[in-house]
């Protein structure tokens, strides 16, 4: 019998600088796609005063081979001008917001309040009935409120995706 050997998948965080210009977005969820690796977390945002320039960061997964390739098709494209494995190189800092909804009376109303405390949530939107929480964080953070928040009536949860930079003086 054959043993096949799977290599183990590995998360990482990438910062992408681009050109700011129409399609560069689908390019690269295109060569994510057409080559059937996972997307778990998109950001972008413009970041340049003249508009020019736009960071997107992805995070993925898998085996160390793979997350090497994607690195070096993504550096091909014309419009990237540079890419950063936020994880290869080392301590870094990541963030992600979410609004988390949240309805009920009563103890339960008291309860949600409670544990937004604890974990530092913002009300932004209130309504006898329910909550608007604002949670900004690690993504693990965000992953326990709404846990938490399931068992005391959670309708709805929008979150931005992950944002991320290298820790100290240097850029990505």
């Amino acid at each position: 019998m054959m043993k096949i050997k799977h290599e183990a998948s590995e998360r990482h965080v990438l910062a992408i600088t681009v050109d700011n210009e129409a399609g560069i977005l689908a390019k690269i969820a295109g060569l994510f796609t057409a080559r059937g690796y996972n997307i778990d977390s998109l950001t972008v945002a413009d970041i340049s005063e003249n508009h020019a320039v736009s960071r997107i960061t992805i995070v993925t997964h898998g085996p160390p081979a793979q997350i090497d390739q994607i690195h070096a098709q993504l550096e091909r494209l014309v419009p990237v001008h540079k890419v950063a494995d936020l994880t290869e190189a080392g301590p870094h800092v990541e963030r992600e917001l979410a609004l988390i909804k949240v309805a009920g009376t009563g103890d339960i109303r008291v309860e949600a309040l409670r544990v937004a405390e604890l974990f530092r949530a913002k009300v932004v939107d209130t309504t006898t009935k329910s909550f608007v929480f604002e949670l900004t964080g690690a993504p693990d953070k965000l992953d326990s409120f709404i846990a938490l928040m399931r068992e005391l009536g959670l309708v709805e949860v929008g979150r931005t995706g992950i944002v991320g930079m290298i820790r100290g003086p240097e850029g990505a």
